[in-house]
């Protein structure tokens, strides 16, 4: 091989070191092998053990799975043999890995057609939601109507949940006992208050729903928050009482009209006692440790709501939303939906979120231990693999995905140990058990021979190395601690005028003693490598992603460069349309570096420059706002607008120079919202609260409207008519006018015509009295 040889370069003494330098290292037991200088030249890459004449004798262990369990998946859920129902495979795998020698499996998912489903309805029963009780007085029977058409196996229960009945969280005076809603005059008589009480177990008689729900009346607490998580935690853990059955899917739909109290609220009654996540529903189905235990915090709610495999659909008015949208990023496997105020649109809600949970498939992992690295390609609908995720989305009930699961050990533990983990999809009550044993050990080592005549009886002798008893060295152990002599120093130069041992360490008996070092291991034949000399990243070693060996940095799987600083993974730099840097970029070091003019971001997503901003903009104010569009799905919108701080108005100011204004049709109006990045890296997003829309005219104003156009056209036209006959009549009398000026004769008389006296002038001259005259006459 070209370059430095990462097996003969590393410390490997022993055929087990060799193995945990690098999955491609081997080691040659053979007892009369190559050099005797060098004891790392039996560690070496298989063709190069096999070209120095070592076949036969090699130890080079690999990663390997066998497939345990495989039972194929099934098409349809319902029917006698529930517990049968396969809808992941294989179902169990036995992996032995070889620290750094990657192995994979794949694993298919499918959502079966007709799979039972139980549901549990949990209602807020606060004061609050008295017209709410009224309008699902009937809900079991449409509910079971709408959701026997997506499967023949529905049972139904039912329970409610108001506050501790401690203070301050309710009226604990003596004269509010028995009604807390003594002298409230818009609601005079109540309930006393309670934490969580359990109604109806599952059951597939839902006229008995109906009928629980009719029994039921409202009651008051004191301050805004509920106990709702109490109820929620109760119900995902008490499944004998509720009645989850194994073979099902778990819905728990939770409606309220308010926030939540969660986990250290109880401190404000007094209640220091963290939950602890166990049932507690006495003989009457009520919730008794209310006023023992404090709230449950969220990630114990996300722990037991997936022990047990349920769905927690939050049915929350609209003012509340944001809130439940957030909490849903923190419990997997939750969805979030509006309510309308008077629950009119809970059927509509519950099969909207069924349906939205049933279109994906997410593979979560249970008790992965920490010395075991697993990544994951999805192959969903389109056909496409996309590495690094483990969720595919829009599927139909029937469509079958795959994910390839790669499996790697970064170290090996403790001799014997095994591990357990689960990979299972979020929701399902199927998993896959993966069984783990570590490789690490080499066949030879169990034919290990004590004080051999090869070690000269002063040493075990195991896959073709002596290891010396204390106070003895040498390669057959020959020489005793101490012994020296010029003869042996030769042996100890790794060239001619180089110094001894590289001036790291002593020479005893043809082999160097390495001096110990604060920074680290000093090793090799002439002590000239050691595992703190390598390139650092920040101030770390190797950037943290790999091991020095021998002034070389050799990286862990994933990562590479001098300083194993720069990431291979690619899933970092995919955007949230699927894009690999939103297309205006490449992924270097698993980074984007954006090359469109204006992108930037961690995926290039930031552009306000480029085209086609506005529509990606606009699935986030969908999805955040109405849980609308292409991102509705709470945990996607949640990963892919999590930069986005959106913001309502009722007029949108369009002056900032820095803002780009967008708009889209919706329902014949057109909702208009602005654009701009802040410094912090975020998206600011101003968002007209209603879209703008125009009042349609009314057919009076129409008619009007076409009879005054009709009007007004005609009215132009006489205009130019007028216009054209006016100056036409002008051209006219212009002609007229300069053909007269043009005329020998006067106007006023007429050339036929003669007077009837005439005149004439005779010219003559005279002389009188010796004067001259000239003149006429007549």
């Amino acid at each position: 091989a070209e370059g430095l040889n990462l097996c003969t370069s590393g410390s490997a003494t022993s055929c087990e070191e060799c193995l945990l330098i690098h999955p491609k290292c081997a080691w040659c037991s053979k007892e009369e092998f190559s050099s005797t200088k060098s004891i790392t030249s039996r560690c070496d890459f298989l063709q190069n053990l096999i070209a120095n004449g070592c076949a036969g004798a090699i130890e080079n262990p690999s990663s390997s799975i066998t497939v345990v369990k495989n039972i194929p998946l099934s098409s349809k859920g319902s029917g006698q043999t529930h517990l049968d129902v396969t809808q992941i495979t294989p179902q169990k795998v036995a992996l032995n890995l070889r620290p750094g020698d990657q192995t994979s499996f794949r694993v298919q998912v499918r959502q079966v057609e007709d799979y039972p489903v139980d549901l549990y309805y949990l209602m807020d029963l606060s004061l609050s939601m008295n017209d709410d009780l009224d309008n699902i007085r009937n809900l079991g029977t449409k509910l079971a109507e709408e959701m026997r058409k997506l499967t023949s196996n529905f049972r139904l229960g039912f329970g409610s949940f108001v506050d501790k009945n401690i203070s301050p969280f309710s009226y604990t005076a003596p004269r509010y006992q028995n009604n807390p809603c003594i002298g409230y005059k818009l609601f005079p008589s109540c309930v006393p208050s309670f934490g969580f009480r359990h109604l109806l177990s599952l059951t597939d008689k839902v006229d008995r729903f109906n009928e629980e729900v009719q029994k039921q009346k409202v009651s008051r607490n004191r301050d805004a928050p509920e106990g709702g998580f109490d109820a929620i935690l109760q119900a995902a853990v008490c499944k004998e009482k509720i009645g989850w059955r194994k073979e099902a899917s778990h819905l728990l739909v939770f409606t309220t009209d308010d926030v939540p109290h969660i986990a250290l609220d109880g401190k404000l009654g007094g209640l220091v006692q963290p939950h602890d996540g166990q049932c507690h529903l006495n003989e009457a189905n009520e919730y008794s440790a209310s006023s023992q235990l404090d709230y449950p915090s969220l990630a114990l709610l996300g722990e037991k709501l997936a022990e047990n495999n349920i769905h927690l659909i939050f049915a929350v008015t609209k003012s509340h939303y944001v809130l439940y949208k957030n909490f849903t990023a923190l419990i997997p496997g939750t969805t979030v939906e509006i309510l309308h105020k008077d629950s009119k649109n809970i059927i509509e809600l519950i099969v909207k979120a069924y349906n939205s949970i049933r279109s994906k498939v997410e593979l979560t992992v249970w008790d992965s231990p920490e010395d075991i690295g697993l990544t994951f390609t999805a192959t969903c609908q389109d056909g496409l693999s996309y590495p690094g995720l483990r969720k595919c989305g829009d599927l139909k009930i029937g469509d079958t995905v795959s994910f390839e699961v790669t499996v790697e050990a970064r170290s090996c533990p403790a001799e014997d140990t095994s591990h357990v983990f689960t990979i299972k999809p979020a929701g399902f009550r199927d998993t896959l058990e993966v069984a783990v044993t570590y490789n690490c050990l080499c066949g030879c080592t169990g034919h290990a021979t004590p004080a051999s005549g090869k070690c000269s009886g002063n040493g075990t002798y195991a896959c073709g190395l002596c290891e010396c008893d204390a106070g003895y060295l040498g390669a057959r152990c020959e020489c005793e601690e101490g012994a020296s002599g010029d003869m042996h120093h030769a042996m100890c130069r790794e060239a001619e005028g180089k110094p001894l041992c590289s001036g790291r360490g002593e020479c005893s008996c043809n082999q160097c003693l390495c001096y110990e070092s604060e920074f680290g291991n000093i090793y090799g034949p002439f002590c000239e490598c050691d595992d703190f000399s390598c390139a650092r990243y920040k101030g770390v070693l190797c950037s943290g992603h790999g091991e020095c060996h021998c002034g070389e940095c050799k990286c862990h799987a994933g990562y590479i460069g001098d300083n194993c600083n720069c990431s291979t993974e690619t899933d970092s730099c995919v955007s949230s349309d699927g894009q690999m840097c939103s297309g205006r970029g490449t992924c270097v070091c698993g980074k984007c570096q954006c090359t469109e003019p204006g992108a930037f971001g961690e995926t290039c997503e930031k552009c306000p420059t480029c085209p086609g901003v506005c529509s990606t903009k606009r699935d986030c104010i969908e999805c955040k706002l109405y849980n609308s569009g292409r991102l509705a799905d709470n945990q996607t919108c949640q990963k892919h607008c999590k930069d986005e701080i959106i913001t309502t108005v009722d007029v949108l100011e369009t002056d900032d120079p820095n803002a780009i204004l967008c708009a889209y049709p919706v329902n014949n109006c057109v909702m208009k919202f602005t654009y701009s990045e802040l410094a912090s890296g975020k998206s600011n997003l101003t968002v007209l609260k209603e879209p703008a829309c125009s009042s349609a005219p009314s057919a009076v104003t129409i008619v009007l409207a076409v009879i005054g156009s009709v009007v007004l056209i005609g009215i132009i036209l006489l205009g130019l008519w007028k216009l054209l006959v006016t100056i036409h009549d002008r051209r006219e009398f212009d002609r007229f006018q300069s053909e007269r000026s043009r005329a020998r004769y006067e106007m006023a008389s007429n050339p036929l015509y003669r007077k009837p006296i005439s005149t004439h002038n005779v010219e003559f001259t005279f002389n009188k009295l010796n004067k001259s005259y000239n003149g006429t006459v007549d």
